[in-house]
């Protein structure tokens, strides 16, 4: 259960789903990073770059705690980066979320459009990103996409009230998030899911 997770278990999460989501990807270091995943508007480039900015997000929020709004500071790669100095860029953004995480008081919270959240809540949300964005690049480059159940079920406990049972973290993950079926459950349609960040 996620109430049974301290404030330094969520932080090594997010630290091991960068750690898990890079190796995967820098397999694909010399590949074309203009394709786009399927599915997606955004190039494997700019998926990169997402993430980066949301993981890094998320402890800017964690740390400004503003109630109504999101905050003025974006965080970006070099455009002109190699992609291994990207990944390295996506390394240290989960890094300060999970210092970020780990200082924040229990009482801490702050705005997010899906729900106010803690630090376990944005803790959550930079797994879920990181997790969910690296199985997207992952199938754009035709890399095998292991199993992350330790990683994905604690934020699907999380995030996601309505996740059904009986299933493994990822695959459960996957379905939340509209990128495959159950097999007892249709795909999510595209864009039409979000996660509950309140606390709980």
């Amino acid at each position: 259960m996620p109430d049974a997770l301290s404030a330094t278990d969520w932080a090594a999460l997010v630290v091991e789903a960068a750690d898990v989501t890079t190796a995967v990807l820098e397999r694909a270091a010399e590949a074309d990073w203009s394709r786009r995943p399927d599915g997606s508007d955004w190039t494997a480039r700019a998926t990169l770059d997402h993430l980066a900015l949301g993981v890094l997000g998320y402890a800017g929020l964690l740390t400004a705690r503003p109630t109504d709004r999101y905050i003025t500071l974006f965080g970006s790669l070099d455009p002109a980066a190699p992609i291994p100095h990207c990944l390295e860029g996506l390394r240290i953004a989960a890094e300060l979320l999970a210092a970020t995480v780990r200082s924040a008081p229990p009482e801490t919270r702050a705005w997010h459009p899906w729900g106010h959240s803690d630090g376990p809540g944005f803790a959550a949300m930079g797994i879920v990103e990181l997790l969910v964005h690296g199985w997207d690049l992952a199938g754009a480059f035709h890399l095998d996409r292991p199993p992350v159940d330790r990683l994905a079920a604690p934020a699907v406990a999380r995030l996601f009230p309505e996740a059904p049972p009986g299933h493994g973290g990822t695959d459960t993950l996957l379905w939340c998030t509209g990128r495959t079926a159950l097999p007892d459950r249709p795909r999510r349609p595209a864009g039409e899911w979000r996660w509950d960040g309140r606390v709980r």
